[in-house]
């Protein structure tokens, strides 16, 4: 007789309690606060389960009701959390799970004013403090899902997958977790496809294209980008859709190594993304715009060796780009000194470094820390000057340690 695989103590009570799938639990979890991805709940339930990190611990307890030996897990002694913490009563707690009751037609439009604010949001909160909110706004919205019909269905599904799309916008550029927000953004695929919303697909597909773009990845990347192009035509996307998604291949592309692809992307968007055609671009696509398509302009110039021209290009965006953009802000800053770097320029250089440092310390962008970091790996042959080591006491102090490390 074949024995059960894996920890069927942890399923067992993760059945009990309501649960019926993975992905229900870490959808729990990440309403607290948690987010394990669903690649972590299966290895909970699979062979030698590692041990949750500590926070996640009580977590789990709270939510199964059992204490963590009893979930299947190795637990050292005196490893919390205690067990007279995890047998609280569930009938003490309320209902562990509850169906959703049918929602009223206001649903769907309640739910996408919370969205709109998060969208709002992105631009001045730190991220630590908003994707936590972002993430448990889209758990709730899968709740309420399947408690709406028609209109308002559609209407909550397309807010839940911007929601989606939001936190794995979090997870990639601000905290730099691309497999994370790899799982995120399917999730915001299928939210999408309940929507029937064609440019949203679009939208979430590019963005999943720039995780093997970035790693180098060109085929994965570029059928990433056919099937957003695909959607996009379905959606009858406009010249600034079609701008926005030749940017994305187009630093796809340049970190690929092929500039001279990247360069021919920019122009295209150039000729088409004033081109409205009368179809408007969606209210959630607020990160971008002419002055953002320069921004990625310069950036592939300056991959492509092209230096007085990318540096004409990015100044020209630093004096363009809206009050509220100093993220974007910061990236510039970078690429500004890393162009300096390599005309050897380098007080220059890190002059533009330590502007990015000083945005970053209140408004962090993980993307743009990685454009500082790349500026002062440039400037290797001038480590011992002074104003590189200037540089490094603020690359290297409290604040930016720690946040760097906190993200």
């Amino acid at each position: 007789m074949s024995r059960p695989t894996g920890n069927a103590r942890f399923k067992a009570a993760r059945q009990a309690a309501g649960y019926r799938t993975q992905q229900e639990l870490v959808d729990a979890l990440a309403a607290r606060g948690f987010h394990i991805g669903l690649r972590q709940a299966r290895r909970y339930e699979g062979v030698n389960p590692p041990l949750p990190n500590p926070e996640v611990r009580q977590a789990l307890v709270d939510l199964l009701g059992l204490p963590l030996d009893e979930l299947g897990f190795n637990v050292p002694p005196g490893t919390g959390p205690q067990v007279t913490a995890s047998l609280i009563a569930p009938a003490n707690r309320g209902p562990l799970r509850t169906s959703s009751a049918p929602q009223p037609a206001t649903a769907g439009a309640d739910f996408l004013a919370v969205t709109r604010a998060h969208r709002r949001l992105y631009w001045t909160v730190a991220p630590a403090m908003l994707h936590p909110a972002a993430a448990a706004h889209a758990t709730l919205g899968g709740q309420l899902l399947d408690a709406t019909t028609g209109r308002t269905r559609q209407t909550l599904a397309a807010a839940l997958a911007e929601s989606w799309l939001l936190a794995g916008r979090i997870e990639f550029f601000d905290l730099r977790e691309p497999d994370r927000a790899g799982d995120t953004w399917v999730r915001a695929l299928q939210a999408a496809g309940e929507a029937d919303d064609a440019l949203l697909g679009a939208a979430i597909l590019a963005h999943m294209a720039f995780i093997p773009g970035w790693a180098g990845q060109r085929t994965a990347a570029t059928e990433r980008m056919t099937a957003a192009r695909t959607y996009a035509r379905r959606g009858q996307a406009n010249g600034h859709v079609i701008a926005w998604l030749d940017a994305v291949e187009a630093e796809c592309a340049t970190r690929c190594g092929d500039t001279r692809a990247a360069l021919n992307l920019i122009a295209h968007g150039e000729t088409v993304v004033e081109d409205t055609a009368g179809q408007p671009t969606p209210e959630w696509m607020d990160w971008f715009s002419s002055i953002r398509l320069a921004a990625f302009k310069g950036n592939v110039q300056l991959a492509a060796g092209h230096l007085p021209q990318a540096r004409e290009t990015l100044l020209h965006v630093l004096d363009e780009l809206p009050g509220d953009a100093d993220k974007q802000r910061t990236v510039i800053l970078g690429d500004l000194g890393a162009v300096e770097a390599a005309a050897r320029n380098p007080e220059e250089a890190a002059q533009y470094a330590l502007r990015a440092l000083e945005l970053l310390e209140a408004h962090w962008y993980a993307t743009g820390l990685e454009r500082v970091r790349e500026v002062r790996r440039a400037l290797g042959p001038w480590e011992h000057e002074q104003y590189v080591r200037d540089l490094d006491d603020r690359l290297y102090g409290w604040g930016a340690v720690v946040s760097a490390l906190a993200c």
